[in-house]
């Protein structure tokens, strides 16, 4: 991988401080996004969040960005899409078929067909499909793939496009990204001004993140008690397995442990902003997690587990610990209060904001397109 200061400084001499135009003409960018939820999402939906602080970041700089994605999304971009998220479908139909997600995701396709020679680069933030729909294009799009790629269907989906270029979103990630595809890492970026830090530890830990057993908040709750600290806990119900929660959470739950339901910004900030740390007690191979560097922009530190794209994220003693068992972290707890939170502020404004994410990726745009 790239270092990430190559990569940013790559990005500044390439877009420069002055207009685009006066360099090479504007790019005009096509950015699209899942239809599971809206873009920006109201409560879950990192993926979408990304999109949409991308989006907004790129125009900053100049690129002409057209936003793909449902109906329902409350963007300032300038977006295509007639159709409601699953979300939103969900919500007014009750249980929606099997089969709605494709006919979505085909609908969008469609949308796109119509206008691909409007855009210098089609941008794919889903998977699979549109590399078909792309053609000769591919050479001029990029795919961000938002998941794990150690899996059959992502093996069948590079083998059949050797020459899609992909951006990994950790070098973690793109390890398992075949090297006829590999066209870069990008770590995540959010909107510089989203959280404010705060300076004050709070008595509380916090987890943020899906209720399943990938994010594993019962070992949260296990090592905030062997610690002797409360924890809050935030975010959905997996609606992939539903019967986690009421099994391995809900029992654990009670006044040192509270479960607030879905957060949104607002809420996130607060409960990161007045947190002693975050707790990351991830159990599979995370591609990024975008909560790390949510609970950094509010200065609060993160003890997570040593998997994924974790060591590339966390700096360890710096902005938190790197830790592989329920023993360690209770022990970082322990030393939590080592770490300045200033510093731990300063280093998400220099490793992980929407702009730094967007100089990396107009970088990439621009090799794609021979600039």
């Amino acid at each position: 991988m790239q270092d990430e200061h190559q990569v940013a400084a790559l990005g500044q001499a390439l877009t420069g401080q002055d207009d685009l135009s006066e360099v090479h003409p504007v790019i005009r960018v096509a950015q699209v996004a899942p239809n599971i939820f809206p873009t920006p999402p109201e409560h879950h939906g990192g993926t979408e969040r990304v999109i949409h602080d991308l989006g907004t970041a790129l125009k900053s700089l100049g690129l002409e960005v057209t936003l793909f994605a449902p109906s329902d999304s409350a963007t300032d971009l300038p977006r295509i899409g007639i159709h409601p998220s699953l979300k939103a479908l969900a919500h007014r139909y009750g249980k929606v078929a099997p089969g709605v997600p494709a006919a979505l995701d085909a609908l969008q396709l469609e949308a796109l067909r119509q206008r691909l020679d409007d855009f210098d680069i089609i941008h794919c933030h889903g998977e699979f499909a549109h590399a078909a729909l792309l053609g000769e294009r591919r050479r001029y799009s990029l795919t961000t793939i938002h998941w794990r790629v150690d899996e059959l269907d992502r093996a069948l989906f590079f083998e059949g496009f050797p020459d899609l270029p992909v951006a990994a979103i950790s070098a973690a990630q793109g390890a398992g990204i075949p090297a006829s595809n590999r066209a870069g890492v990008v770590h995540h970026g959010i909107a510089r001004d989203r959280y404010d830090a705060s300076l004050a530890a709070g008595e509380h830990l916090a987890f943020v993140g899906r209720m399943t057993d990938q994010k594993r908040p019962d070992t949260a709750i296990r090592v905030a008690r062997e610690a002797g600290l409360p924890i809050r806990l935030g975010g959905t119900i997996d609606v992939g397995n539903p019967g986690y929660f009421d099994r391995e959470v809900r029992p654990l739950l009670g006044d040192d442990a509270v479960y607030l339901g879905p957060v949104d910004d607002a809420a996130k900030g607060a409960l990161l902003g007045g947190a002693r740390a975050l707790l990351f007690p991830i159990d599979w191979p995370e591609p990024f997690g975008l909560v790390m560097i949510e609970a950094m922009a509010c200065g609060t530190p993160v003890i997570a587990w040593n998997r994924g794209s974790v060591p590339e994220i966390v700096e360890d003693g710096v902005t938190g610990f790197v830790v592989s068992s329920e023993a360690e972290a209770v022990a970082a707890l322990a030393r939590v209060g080592e770490i300045d939170r200033a510093g731990v502020r300063r280093r998400f404004e220099e490793r992980f904001t929407a702009e730094r994410m967007a100089r990396d990726y107009l970088a990439l745009y621009r090799r794609l397109l021979g600039h």
